[in-house]
């Protein structure tokens, strides 16, 4: 399917990914859903559910081998990585919907927890090609990790996410604040490896956490460059010095490293939990990757050229 199908005067043909576990009223966001899209002049999209042995891609992939060309996810971090994964390399575009407690992408898309947000970011046309990360058979959007940061992840309640969404992980990052740093040696692309004793190193490819905080302020999405943060605090102030740095997107962040590879690999000297764009993954003692540039087709609020990708996301809702 040509990208320009997707400007044409013809309605795209669309599919929403689903996670009926993320959704309080799942008929609810359905009417929602085709009625904003079929006031628009579009066909009624297909449904698809996931399920706990196929948390999104099988659908994603199934999407496609059907005509969509535009795949709605509506899910935690887990389903959008899930079709972030199916749909690199295609010209098919994914649009994310709000859902869960957590979702990075849409953190970093400025679309919060609004539905009509989201609907009207796709509505709006904005569309842009960026980069994803690849760690063996998955790809992610924004941000994969070892350390702290799948620690606090992992430390996290559900029901504390439902009641406070992302305010619920401080929560689970004080549990692990004393925690030992781990002994690391980090290789990036053909230069020399250096070996850190980090609490956390989280490699992005746009730079917002949870919360909308911007981590990695020179990230973009689509340079064809992956950005590497190295964090080591020790101590409480450390973290806190650290913390405000982050904050006030300070020039120079005390404890914090950055770097620009198109491969990184982190190898631990034990084997340390790890996530995925807000998603746990397997521990391990290894943590490579790679970038494949603008492979992904992402539905962006407008101007869609903007750096930011998350510009303007706020007017989206207008579009309906």
């Amino acid at each position: 399917m040509p990208v320009d199908a997707l400007t044409s005067p013809r309605p795209p043909r669309s599919a929403v990914v689903v996670n009926p576990v993320k959704v309080p009223d799942l008929d609810e966001l359905r009417r929602t859903v085709t009625d904003a899209l079929t006031a628009r002049g579009w066909p009624e999209p297909m449904w698809l559910e996931t399920t706990v042995e196929d948390p999104g891609a099988g659908q994603a992939a199934q999407a496609v081998r059907d005509g969509a060309e535009l795949v709605f996810a509506c899910g935690g971090d887990g389903t959008v990585m899930a079709c972030v994964t199916a749909l690199a390399g295609t010209d098919v575009a994914l649009a994310v919907l709000p859902a869960g407690t957590g979702n990075l992408l849409a953190a970093n898309l400025g679309l919060g927890s609004d539905l009509a947000t989201g609907l009207g970011v796709v509505l709006q046309g904005g569309r842009r090609r960026i980069d994803v990360g690849v760690v063996g058979d998955r790809s992610f959007a924004v941000m994969a990790g070892m350390g702290f940061d799948a620690h606090m992840l992992d430390a996290t309640n559900d029901t504390a996410k439902k009641h406070i969404g992302w305010l619920a992980y401080v929560a689970g990052a004080l549990r692990h604040l004393r925690d030992r740093p781990m002994r690391v040696r980090i290789a990036l692309d053909g230069r020399p490896a250096f070996t850190r004793r980090p609490r956390t190193v989280i490699v992005g490819n746009v730079g917002r956490l949870q919360g909308g905080i911007r981590l990695l302020d020179e990230a973009q999405p689509d340079d064809g460059l992956l950005d590497v943060a190295v964090l080591s605090p020790r101590t409480l102030r450390d973290w806190l010095a650290l913390g405000w740095g982050v904050l006030r997107r300070k020039n120079t962040v005390a404890r914090m490293e950055t770097y620009t590879a198109t491969r990184v690999e982190i190898t631990s000297k034990r084997a340390q939990p790890r996530q995925l764009d807000g998603d746990l993954i397997e521990p391990g003692r290894n943590l490579l990757i790679t970038v494949r540039p603008r492979a992904l087709l992402l539905c962006v609020p407008q101007p869609a050229t903007d750096p930011d990708l998350a510009h303007d996301a706020a007017r989206a809702a207008d579009a309906l």
